[in-house]
């Protein structure tokens, strides 16, 4: 029996727009194939070039498409009886970038697809992401690193846009 210690970075901003504003912006970045039928299309392919051409077909403009989202805040204001607060997670991914990730580091397959996690609160909407790169530095593959990088990048410029700030904000700090 092994066990692990993985420390996790977590990029987190906040924005003054709407709660509904962010979220639409983020729809509106990622594809939403359905999934039901995103994965019999897959599970019907003969080759890697068709399962390719099927998963490109569910990408949005990021490169990111939706797995699945839950309405975290829709269960506390059922016991609330209030319309706050407002909390979803959206888990994202990319299961081409996710294949290369695992072919170096197989453990990555439980980090990846990754969860955006958008909630409000007094001081604005918040929007955290745990960054796939602190995942993977205990497994020290430069080729993982490298993907995982990548991708962080796109998933913090997608966040970034969501929440309407540019790239050199300094609302937007990793902590610790």
């Amino acid at each position: 029996m092994t066990i692990a210690k993985v420390e996790v970075a977590r990029f987190s901003l906040t924005s003054s727009k709407p709660f509904d504003a962010v979220v639409a912006t983020l729809r509106s970045a990622i594809g939403q194939p359905d999934m039901i039928e995103f994965f019999r299309a897959t599970r019907a392919t003969n080759n890697f070039r068709d399962l390719e051409r099927v998963v490109q077909s569910g990408l949005g403009r990021t490169g990111l498409m939706l797995f699945a989202e839950f309405d975290l805040g829709d269960i506390l204001r059922r016991e609330t009886g209030s319309e706050t607060p407002k909390i979803m997670r959206f888990v994202v991914g990319n299961p081409l970038i996710m294949k290369e990730m695992v072919k170096h580091v197989p453990d990555a397959g439980s980090y990846a697809p990754v969860t955006i996690l958008i909630d409000e609160r007094p001081d604005g909407v918040h929007l955290s992401y745990d960054q796939m790169e602190s995942y993977l530095l205990p497994y020290a593959s430069a080729e993982a690193l490298a993907i995982a990088r990548d991708l962080d990048a796109g998933v913090t410029t997608v966040m970034r846009e969501c929440a309407g700030l540019k790239h050199s904000d300094d609302a937007a700090r990793p902590q610790e």
